[in-house]
């Protein structure tokens, strides 16, 4: 009996150690798994889990290793991709590349930015600090683009093509992003000039340096275009090219931030802007308003309100053809911001004006042939 009981127990405990030393051998390799699995739900893609085993375990364990590597090859590719293209392009390219490929018909709010009189000084730089200006220009100004959630289409030469709407943007918040992120573009100017000096090595950098952009919100088409060889995810249409003719008309009236009617009424609550003039850009048969964004909402200087009350009656008396009456505002507008640069385009056309008065149908636009 004591010999029968001594070996219960020994089988016992042994057969207590066989299924600690079979459990551990389960559980461990599923615990194993589980931190995996939770890692990988963390956004942690880096480590790999050791096979200890072959049986199921061991194949499943394996299994995971792999999955991981492609979610780890996935990101890689997005993460690449993403400095060509906006992340979210991609992300919405993989999940429904068909969707993205027959376009779309939506409101968009599109924007242009350029380097204002930088042409005549690249042709003095060499070819690698044309680069370093270039790199850290883009850089430092597709920042608040990005800050403000749009999407960077595509640069074009020292030109920046952005656009806001959906599916990456509400309707109602577009065009208040998209102000928003040009009043931010221009507040980066001054300590974007600043860096030049060092980062040619340069005391004194003689760099021309300035921004014209130009915001447009209307109906355009979204969508990949191009051919079977190459694809590119963009915005075509008439607000498009809006947008651009808008950059391109700072230089007329030597103002930095010029956007359509739409864009001014869908951002008022964001931004404070005044009317410019009434305009029919190359490619339009009616004029329409344009105006510049001046400061952001309720933040206006003592100065630049008085400006812009003395510019909106010069328009008022210049629409009137008063010619005199508008030239003493557009001058109380520049005591109040010497070098305010519509005020003097207009200064400048009442002069024309009064030497050659404009036909008796004139209706105070003014139509802009070049693009």
């Amino acid at each position: 009996m004591i010999v029968a009981a001594a070996l219960t127990l020994f089988a016992a405990a042994l057969g207590v150690v066989f299924s600690i030393l079979v459990s551990n051998g389960v559980t461990v390799p599923v615990r194993r798994l589980l931190e995996g699995a939770r890692a990988v739900e963390a956004g942690q893609l880096d480590e790999v889990i050791a096979i200890t085993t072959r049986d199921e375990i061991g194949y499943l364990t394996a299994a995971f290793n792999r999955m991981v590597e492609q979610l780890r090859l996935k990101k890689r590719i997005l993460d690449t991709f993403g400095k060509y293209i906006d992340p979210r392009i991609v992300q919405d390219l993989i999940d429904a590349p068909m969707l993205a490929a027959e376009g779309h018909r939506r409101v968009m709010t599109v924007l242009f930015c350029d380097v204002a009189g930088f042409t005549t000084t690249s042709e003095r730089m060499t070819p690698q600090g044309l680069v370093k200006i270039l790199n850290q220009y883009f850089s430092t100004m597709s920042a608040p683009i990005r800050d403000n959630d749009g999407i960077i289409d595509k640069y074009i030469g020292d030109a920046i093509m952005a656009y806001w709407g959906p599916p990456f943007n509400k309707d109602s918040e577009q065009t208040s992003l998209a102000s928003l992120a040009a009043l931010d573009m221009v507040a980066r100017l001054e300590s974007l000039r600043g860096s030049f000096p060092e980062l040619l090595g340069m005391r004194n950098a003689p760099i021309s340096f300035d921004l014209r952009i130009g915001v447009a919100t209307g109906e355009a088409l979204v969508g990949s275009i191009g051919s079977e060889q190459m694809m590119n995810y963009t915005v075509v249409g008439d607000t498009a090219n809006f947008a651009a003719r808008l950059e391109s008309a700072n230089k007329i009236y030597g103002s930095r931030i010029l956007v359509s009617e739409a864009t001014a009424l869908g951002a008022a609550d964001v931004v404070e802007t005044r009317e410019i003039d009434l305009v029919a850009m190359a490619g339009q048969s009616e004029p329409e308003r344009i105006y510049e964004i001046i400061g952001r909402k309720d933040l206006l200087t003592i100065e630049q309100r008085e400006l812009r009350s003395h510019f909106a009656d010069g328009l008022a008396a210049y629409r009137a053809r008063s010619w005199e009456a508008a030239r003493r505002a557009f001058s109380q507008a520049l005591e109040a911001v010497p070098n305010d640069g519509p005020s003097l385009a207009f200064i400048a056309r009442i002069d024309a004006f009064v030497a050659a008065p404009p036909p008796l149908d004139w209706d105070g636009s003014l139509r802009l042939d070049q693009k």
